[in-house]
């Protein structure tokens, strides 16, 4: 057994990578000891485009993590690592996604693992993020240096850790499947719920972003009849100019907003509600929003940028279409349709994820660091 912190967003800070956390912890706990800790300050308030860091909804499915980091304070970080190595882990883990916490991540692992037997495991949802920016590079190299082993998700990233640390220790293993917004529940009763009465429900969710092409699919939508594209999330990009080009194409009827962060008692009521999620991304490495489509037993018709088109298998979970081509993803979801794929999807998803179980990916872990 090991003795394991986990260190990153957790309870009471939202997200998916808190999600991710969260279910980390649970799963590893089987077997191990295991603690969170996570941010007193994540972003600085000008840095974040969103309206709250908090969790909004329940968080009763997970306990609520010490909030001991500061990511700007380098005292702080100091101070971080010095309490981390009093309790002695056998495992530190960093979920990595954005350079800006290569100092933060790469200072405390540094300094908790020093005259330790601590190893520093970091899992990679990105190397080089999609919106790159001066530094990221340097940062990433940083808090890098001070790993002992890496968990890479996907093909794309597996390429980018070798291109900048062809040295690196590390395992591929899937992401698996977020499990924690509850099961399925009929789709009649969903859209009951959420007050919706089109007979055909397509799915867009999560932050709102340039890179994740939901401009792309607002214009795929105009060659898609009888259909309502509900696209739920929070916006980190310029909400008037998709709300202007949903006028601008007199498609208000058929698309639908939801410009909000969706507590997490509230996510399986969209999934519920849909007959296919389509994630128009127009780059990626992964998505955990396949992994939370798959958990409602639903087809994903995405782009084939990152990994994307490892986890939706094309005409058989859903389709892959090429990135930034509104015309391929409209005839991807007219196909959808007019070929009554879904209940074939379904049952394809019903199988295709169980490749993606928490036992598997802890096994893939244990067997990387030796436990």
């Amino acid at each position: 057994m090991m003795r394991i912190i986990i260190v990153g967003t957790a309870f009471p800070l939202r997200g998916g990578i808190a999600h991710y956390n969260a279910l980390l912890a649970a799963h590893l706990s089987k077997r191990h000891s295991v603690e969170t800790i996570t941010f007193k300050r994540q972003y600085p308030g000008i840095l974040f485009p969103g309206k709250t860091q908090e969790e909004t909804g329940d968080g009763s499915y997970v306990e609520r993590a010490p909030q001991l980091i500061d990511s700007v304070n380098p005292f702080n970080w100091v101070r971080v690592a010095h309490e981390i190595r009093n309790r002695k882990p056998d495992l530190l883990i960093f979920k990595y996604w954005l350079p800006f916490f290569g100092p933060c991540f790469g200072t405390i692992a540094k300094l908790a693992k020093r005259k330790t037997v601590t190893k520093i495991l970091f899992i990679c949802d990105n190397i080089i993020p999609h919106e790159r920016r001066p530094g990221d590079i340097v940062c990433t190299r940083y808090a890098f240096k001070q790993a002992d082993y890496f968990i890479v998700q996907s093909d794309t990233v597996e390429q980018d850790l070798l291109k900048y640390f062809p040295g690196a220790i590390y395992r591929k293993t899937p992401h698996p499947v977020y499990e924690l917004f509850g099961t399925p529940i009929r789709k009649e009763e969903a859209r009951k719920i959420l007050g919706i009465s089109s007979k055909k429900v397509i799915l867009y969710f999560g932050y709102v972003r340039a890179y994740k092409g939901l401009m792309i699919l607002v214009e795929a939508m105009k060659h898609v009849q009888d259909a309502l594209l509900l696209a739920v999330g929070e916006f980190y990009d310029d909400k008037s100019k998709y709300v202007k080009r949903v006028e601008d194409l007199n498609l208000s009827s058929r698309i639908q907003f939801v410009p909000d962060y969706v507590p997490n008692n509230q996510v399986r009521l969209y999934f519920s509600a849909a007959d296919v999620v389509v994630l128009p991304y127009l780059s990626a490495t992964q998505s955990g929003i396949t992994q939370i489509a798959y958990n409602f037993n639903k087809p994903v018709i995405a782009t084939n940028v990152g990994g994307l088109g490892e986890v939706v298998l094309d005409n058989q979970t859903g389709f892959i279409v090429p990135p930034n081509n509104a015309e391929a993803l409209a005839n991807a979801i007219a196909k959808f349709y007019a070929e009554n794929k879904e209940e074939d999807f379904v049952a394809n998803v019903r199988r295709e994820k169980t490749k993606y179980s928490w036992d598997s990916f802890i096994r893939t872990l244990e067997g990387l660091v030796g436990a």
